[in-house]
């Protein structure tokens, strides 16, 4: 495995493999410091302002801070879930201090009125949105940062899951010929022959929509392609003499999968966990698309381009086009780092 990394990096011919890998590490980062980074790190960034909805990249206002809202503690808790408590400011087109209150005129309000608060219960800031806001007011900026969780956690689960029924059946049925091989080949080739998005969609209706039941789902439908792998690589590693000698020294069945076949065969796993990770990103974007996947308040990138995919003719095209370009980026990186690992593991370079 050291030697896999070390031939990684070592590789001149590995520049675009080294910058994929280094995106993916990069958005690794964000999400799991997703609300220490993102601007709004109220629970999913879902603080609301009406008033200035659908404002373009770049769009900045002045922003009336009540204190209590500055004062708010940032807990472990708030690290991994966001405070429960939204932040309370209200954008303002006009205002003025003067002896000792803040007169001030909500955007949005056309009745030209000026409210009043003491000086010393608030504050004006300047409040810049460098991805634009939602339909909602929302700060798209924090909706992608905190979203890039659900894309990572849905790879590293649904993977995880793969790998853990495809790498069992795969070394029995290879392992064992007679009637566990037909067995586990039958119950593949009935998978295989199932849509994979269709089987996905049946089994989130069978578990019920939210953002646990995806993990499964998508995991559930990936085992195929590595219990094929890892079939025909038993199959092949069994006849050679160091399992043999396994055999003949008396050591039991277990031992010589998990200690002598298996870690030769780690190669092609990492490069199929590779491609695995980029199709459960883009099968969790096309269910929140479809509505089955994460569930609003919670956002994710496949839930926003549902949320504003209209409005890509309505002339706010960045609404859906942002998120979009987050998936297809992190979908690219896993690919070109899955093709980078396949160049360096096949045995003709």
């Amino acid at each position: 495995m050291n030697s896999i990394i070390q031939k990684f990096f070592d590789s001149k011919r590995n520049f675009l493999g080294i910058i994929s890998f280094g995106y993916i590490f990069f958005v690794f980062i964000i999400s799991v410091f997703a609300y220490v980074l993102a601007p709004d790190n109220s629970s999913n960034a879902n603080t609301m302002n009406l008033s200035i909805h659908s404002k373009k990249p770049g769009f900045s206002t002045k922003m009336l801070v009540l204190n209590e809202s500055k004062n708010q503690k940032f807990s472990l808790k708030a690290l991994f879930f966001g405070s429960k408590e939204q932040i309370n400011q209200i954008p303002i087109s006009k205002y003025e201090i003067k002896d000792g209150y803040i007169y001030y005129m909500p955007q949005g309000m056309n009745d030209n009125k000026f409210k009043i608060i003491k000086s010393d219960e608030a504050e004006i800031a300047d409040k810049r949105y460098y991805f634009g806001t939602d339909k909602f007011g929302r700060d798209v900026l924090s909706r992608v940062i905190i979203g890039s969780r659900i894309s990572f956690s849905i790879g590293f689960i649904s993977v995880f899951i793969s790998l853990f029924i495809g790498i069992i059946l795969g070394s029995i049925s290879g392992y064992y010929s007679g009637f566990p091989d037909k067995i586990i080949m039958w119950l593949i080739n009935v998978t295989w022959s199932i849509p994979t998005l269709l089987l996905v969609i049946a089994i989130t209706l069978a578990l019920g929509k939210g953002f646990w039941q995806v993990f499964i789902a998508v995991g559930l439908t990936m085992w195929v392609e590595v219990a094929r792998v890892v079939r025909g690589q038993v199959k092949q590693y069994k006849e050679r003499q160091f399992v043999v000698a396994a055999k003949v020294l008396g050591y039991n069945d277990f031992r010589i999968i998990t200690k002598h076949i298996l870690p030769n065969i780690i190669s092609p796993l990492i490069v199929i966990s590779a491609a695995n990770f980029a199709a459960s990103i883009l099968i969790e974007s096309g269910l929140s698309f479809l509505g089955l996947g994460a569930q609003p308040p919670m956002t994710s990138w496949g839930l926003m381009i549902k949320d504003h995919y209209n409005y890509i003719i309505l002339g706010e095209p960045f609404l859906a086009i942002i998120p979009g370009l987050c998936i297809m980026l992190l979908v690219c990186s896993f690919m070109i780092l899955g093709n980078s690992f396949r160049d360096l593991l096949d045995v003709k370079n």
